[in-house]
């Protein structure tokens, strides 16, 4: 019998997962119209499969359309069918944006950044996951054996990043047990999301071709290290040239660049609800796991919240090309598109604030006392995932960045996610996000 191609048509949601539908890929051109339809309580089915409290409950339809510009092909030489997907936005039946797309919501403040300074957003994210069973030697952290441990995976992802239309960056092994970490170029606006998302689709496949099983869990176990999600940006002006250098300033910061680093620390401790929005995540972001505690600037700083990142002499490449900084407080629980839209949103209200730019920690600040942290402007990460919650829920002008009933939605669905966990053990919990993400 001969197989009849299929694709799938999918959206990255609010609880980071890749969910979407599939259709005969001759049909792909009149899918580009009317797309497939979806469901609004979709968007209340947490990463464990149960499903929160919906406001839609069985009524309502809505049409998940393919975007022409993001069909993913990749071939492998196993004699199973090619992996096809292609991503997409949800729409209402009358065709504007529904309120709980993850992908619309980027666009949303990538327009606004626009409005309020004439800036676009150039980036990348880098990724760090693990295999679930590996066979990295003790003793393999970031050196060659363990790279060669994975060879066959690194090699075969980096063939599929190629034929996904994504430029390979680096792959290497990580200080985790059987961990890695995978990079992609940089691309500029709602692409950076869309690269991320399917970067992670590709980890996922590769590992299930070669038999393995491939997790982003924010964190696998208490003594881990943890799996981060790192956003790299910069910003760039309506004719593409990058603003965030400034040689004269202390740091390399720009004014500009400075207000929307302010506007992102200020606003951190509301936003890593969306950022970072899982039960594990809040035990990563702890001091001295090299990821972040505090709404902190950092020069090259690992456990800032953003970073600014260093450029080299040595580089052919201009430093006002280089130049960027890094977001730290986030994981792969979160979809990259409502990660990067909320980071977005921030940077924005900081430029319309006119926010100075803060300045950089240089020490240990779980050293410091709550009065000098006050003292200094900063303000020590939310410890859960409730409290972020609570943070992100009661600003009113955070929850004002987005569509009216989305905050309303988005927490009560997080709660979904812990009441699923309620009665699980310590253990228990950990294992069951190693299992979904």
């Amino acid at each position: 019998m001969k197989l009849e191609p299929l694709i799938i048509a999918a959206t990255s949601d609010i609880a980071g997962k890749f969910r979407g539908k599939a259709f005969p890929v001759r049909q792909f051109e009149k899918r580009l119209n009317r797309g497939i339809g979806w469901t609004p309580t979709n968007v209340q089915i947490t990463c464990f499969d149960s499903i929160a409290e919906s406001p839609y409950g069985a009524l309502g339809d809505l049409v998940l359309i393919p975007d022409p510009e993001t069909p993913v092909e990749v071939e492998f030489d196993d004699g199973l069918p090619a992996e096809r997907f292609v991503l997409g936005d949800i729409h209402e039946t009358d065709g504007t944006p529904w309120e709980c797309c993850t992908r619309s919501l980027l666009k949303s403040a990538l327009d606004r950044i626009q409005e309020v300074a004439g800036l676009k957003i150039f980036g990348a994210f880098e990724h760090e996951f693990h295999f679930v069973t590996g066979k990295c030697p003790l003793g393999s952290a970031y050196t060659t054996a363990g790279f060669r441990a994975e060879r066959q995976f690194g090699e075969v992802l980096v063939s599929a990043i190629e034929q996904a239309k994504l430029v390979p960056d680096t792959f290497m092994k990580e200080y985790g047990v059987n961990q890695y970490e995978v990079t992609v170029g940089p691309a500029s606006g709602v692409r950076i999301a869309d690269h991320a998302t399917i970067l992670r689709e590709l980890v996922h496949i590769v590992a299930e071709r070669l038999q393995l099983n491939a997790s982003f869990t924010p964190l696998r176990n208490p003594e881990s290290v943890g799996n981060g999600v790192h956003i790299h940006m910069s910003i760039r002006n309506d004719v593409g040239m990058p603003v965030t250098y400034d040689p004269t300033s202390t740091h390399g910061l720009s004014p500009i660049a400075g207000q929307f680093v302010a506007g992102v620390l200020k606003y951190l401790d509301r936003i890593v609800a969306l950022t970072a929005p899982s039960v594990v995540s809040y035990k990563r972001l702890t001091p001295h796991r090299w990821s972040s505690s505090f709404n902190n600037l950092g020069y090259r700083d690992r456990e800032a919240s953003v970073r600014i990142c260093p450029v080299s002499d040595l580089s052919d490449i201009a430093k006002s090309e280089q130049f960027n900084f890094e977001f730290r407080a986030a994981d792969a629980a979160a979809s990259p598109y409502l990660a990067l839209a909320a980071i977005v949103h921030a940077g924005a209200q900081g430029i319309e604030e006119g926010l100075d730019c803060p300045d950089v920690t240089e020490e240990d600040l779980s050293l410091l006392s709550p009065n000098d942290l006050v003292a200094r402007g900063l303000t020590r990460l939310p410890q859960s995932l409730e409290s972020a919650l609570a943070n992100f829920e009661k600003d009113k002008i955070v929850t004002g960045w987005f569509p009216q009933d989305f905050a309303t939605i988005y927490v009560k669905h997080k709660q979904g996610e812990i009441a699923y966990l309620a009665d699980s053990t310590e253990a228990e919990i950990y294992d069951a996000y190693e299992a979904v993400y």
